[in-house]
């Protein structure tokens, strides 16, 4: 994939602050209906997202009525899968399965013109796609589409049959009324070659709407997450959504989540990939970053748990398995037990206090020197020197995981981008979202930060 903002990059001059999180088992979504149609031959949508599940079928965008003809931008077996009914299918050989990366997209669409392939033009990560599995235009020149139409317009969520909720972030939505645009008025590649978001200074026509996600209220209104700044305040009405998904995880700083696919089979993801449960097995679950040299901090909580040993701690990325990683005696696994020790090699050691359901875990590691301190609700536990002496270098990953086979338990992880409310919104200085400060010289998780340190 050309041009992905993924770990270990930074961006260029331009800043986008936040992203909205949608949690596809709440059936999230922002809707509008126009009061009035608008330009229905031409229209342009630009979005960044980050999907946060692959294999799975979701929607990005939607506009028309169940039971009508429907608009969809969608993910079908991974492929984006664009159409309107029986009037057209554009469906891309290309795969989104990076649950790592922030992709760009533009749909750029103009019916009213004579070659097909001309019609809809979609452009991923500044590149104009022309690999399709399906390229149909059945409804013929001058087709009118349903985007700025008097219709019910959804952003993560397909209104054909109310269905596929978007599993991921959304940020920098754009809607053009009225005028087929280029990638190239949304980004542009930076000095590496990594395509980049840069503002949009054109007109947005009659219907079109720009949303920043930056407010954090439920209304339909400037001050609700779906608050149109493009000056037409064509704001829309957040469903099932909360304060807590408006987030600065974005193209610009891309932060460390859980991955689901660095995990043991059966672990279940949700809330952006901030949460886990375990399957009824032994074994860990990873973040989509490593770490390589810098230091870090990052906080974690078990919430509810069965009769398991409850562990956090550090794991070596080059032999990580996510299948028991823990009990394997080849120095690759040091896991902070709920019953204060270290586990390693299939044993345990002696480290520091216990902890229980809802204790918040600290982990703050020097990977110059391989280092480790576990904190338990802000109290440091001490210096853990052990990796550093039986390894040198490498990347390391901070995990999650329970030790025994008969129960489940559910963590929520924080790199600096929490689902959840913090009492104290500590930082790492300048980034981050920590229940407690990071020790000094220790940050979150994040692109800016790795470009800086890691």
């Amino acid at each position: 994939m050309v041009g992905i903002l993924g770990a270990n990059s930074v961006s260029g001059g331009y800043e986008i602050d936040n992203s909205l999180r949608f949690n596809d088992a709440d059936s999230a979504e922002l809707t509008r209906t126009p009061s009035s149609e608008g330009e229905l031959k031409k229209h342009t949508i630009s979005m960044w997202f980050k999907r946060c599940t692959s294999g799975t079928n979701h929607a990005l965008f939607s506009a028309g009525v169940d039971g009508g003809v429907v608009y969809s931008i969608r993910f079908i077996s991974d492929a984006l899968y664009l159409s309107q009914s029986s009037n057209f299918v554009k469906a891309t050989n290309r795969l989104f399965r990076d649950p790592s990366a922030w992709y760009h997209i533009v749909i750029a669409a103009d019916s009213t013109l004579s070659t097909q392939n001309d019609r809809i033009k979609i452009y991923v990560n500044g590149v104009l796609e022309t690999s399709f599995s399906e390229n149909t235009f059945g409804g013929g020149q001058n087709l009118d589409f349903e985007v700025n139409d008097d219709v019910l317009h959804a952003v993560g969520y397909d209104t054909i049959n109310n269905s596929l909720p978007f599993d991921g972030y959304i940020s920098e939505f754009h809607l053009i009324d009225g005028t087929q645009k280029a990638a190239s008025d949304f980004g542009e590649f930076n000095d590496n070659g990594v395509w980049i978001p840069k503002r949009y200074s054109g007109s947005y026509g009659t219907n079109g709407v720009y949303l920043e996600f930056k407010q954090t209220g439920t209304g339909t209104n400037a001050s609700g997450m779906g608050a149109d700044t493009s000056g037409n305040t064509h704001h829309y009405a957040p469903v099932n959504l909360a304060a807590t998904d408006v987030t600065t995880d974005t193209p610009t700083n891309n932060f460390a989540t859980m991955n689901p696919l660095l995990t043991n089979d059966g672990s279940t993801h949700s809330e952006g990939n901030t949460k886990l449960t375990t399957p009824t097995g032994p074994g860990i679950s990873g973040p989509t970053i490593a770490m390589t040299k810098g230091k870090w901090y990052a906080e974690f909580i078990c919430t509810a748990k069965g009769s398991v040993n409850m562990n956090v701690g550090i794991v070596k990325a080059e032999s990580f398995d996510g299948n028991n990683q823990m009990d394997e005696g080849d120095n690759v696994g040091y896991m902070y037990q709920n019953n204060g020790n270290i586990f390693h090699g299939g044993a345990d050691e002696s480290y520091g206090a216990s902890w229980a359901v809802d204790d918040i875990i600290g982990i703050a590691f020097n990977a110059d020197n391989l280092n480790v301190e576990f904190f338990k609700n802000g109290a440091g536990q001490g210096n853990y020197t052990r990796i550093a002496s039986e390894n040198t270098g490498g990347d390391w990953f901070m995990c999650v995981g329970e030790g025994q086979g008969d129960a489940t338990a559910t963590f929520v992880c924080n790199f600096g981008n929490p689902a959840y409310t913090n009492s104290s919104s500590a930082s790492d200085g300048k980034y981050g979202d920590f229940e407690y400060a990071p020790p000094s010289g220790y940050y979150a998780l994040c692109t800016k930060r790795l470009a800086e340190f890691g």
